[in-house]
């Protein structure tokens, strides 16, 4: 999960693939260091340091073996992916990179939604808090349109006040959700940075044909040319890199296209496990 997002985010991919279609598939989703039920230690984290948790949580499942853990990561997670993917490139079945970034060159996007998410600490308008997120974190169009998300009672009226109501139950868990925690993955995600050699490295030790970029155009945590140096790095589509580089979308891709999200996820593990079974 990405920066301040706790691992509930991952609410519709994993009903998705965990429960619906859980005789093919099995999700896993942890809070990443700094966050929700896991441990909130006051040091500097990096993106190297979580890529370590993330390995360490593998091993003691025993998912070890070559070519077993498809990996998805959005934003920050993109980058703990990153890290992860150049210490055990071998267990690697696929690469989902989502509104991630080799390093953050054009930050005011990224440093104006820290303000605001910092500012959640602090006592101000709250309406003018959660338009300020939703602005930098997703469309407008897909805010305003109506809530299809499975309910228990009734829907919201539009995915905004979904999405509103999800950000004031996160707020409220003062366990979970704690300035030290954040400001660290901030610096974490501030402080990655994958040069182009290292990019490379990535895109040849884990395959290009297994690796995923997607970006929507109207992001505005971490803006679109982001991804371009990304996939310039890894080798481009031109090399074998699955790319969906989606037109006035925002930052939260897998929640806005939650269905198209699915299906390319799922395209692209085919295509992973058909490689990795000597079928291509």
């Amino acid at each position: 999960m990405g920066l301040g997002g706790m691992k509930s985010a991952w609410q519709r991919q994993t009903k998705d693939f965990g429960h619906t279609k859980g005789d093919q598939y099995t999700s896993l989703i942890f809070d990443n260091r700094g966050i929700g039920e896991s441990g909130k230690p006051l040091m500097r984290y990096s993106t190297s340091s979580m890529a370590q948790d993330t390995m360490e949580i593998l091993d003691h499942l025993g998912w070890t073996d070559q070519r077993s853990v498809h990996v998805i990561g959005i934003s920050m997670g993109g980058m703990i992916a990153q890290e992860l993917a150049l210490r055990v490139p071998d267990r690697i079945a696929s690469l989902s990179l989502v509104s991630t970034a080799a390093y953050l060159y054009n930050t005011v996007g990224f440093f104006e939604n820290l303000r605001n998410r910092v500012n959640l600490f602090i006592p101000r308008a709250l309406d003018i808090q959660l338009a300020n997120i939703k602005r930098n974190l997703y469309s407008e169009k897909w805010l305003a349109a109506p809530d299809e998300s499975e309910y228990t009672i009734q829907p919201f009226p539009t995915n905004g006040d979904r999405f509103a109501a999800a950000e004031i139950t996160k707020r409220s868990d003062k366990e979970g959700f704690q300035r030290k925690g954040f400001m660290a993955q901030a610096i974490a995600a501030g402080w990655h940075h994958k040069s182009a050699a290292q990019l490379k490295e990535l895109g040849d030790k884990v395959g290009r044909e297994r690796i995923m970029v997607v970006h929507g155009s109207e992001d505005r945590m971490i803006s679109f040319p982001h991804a371009k140096v990304l996939l310039e790095g890894l080798g481009g589509e031109e090399g074998g890199v699955t790319t969906h580089l989606v037109e006035g979308q925002g930052h939260v891709v897998p929640i806005e296209m939650r269905r198209e999200f699915g299906a390319w996820v799922e395209d692209l593990v085919g295509r992973a496990e058909r490689l990795h079974a000597g079928e291509e």
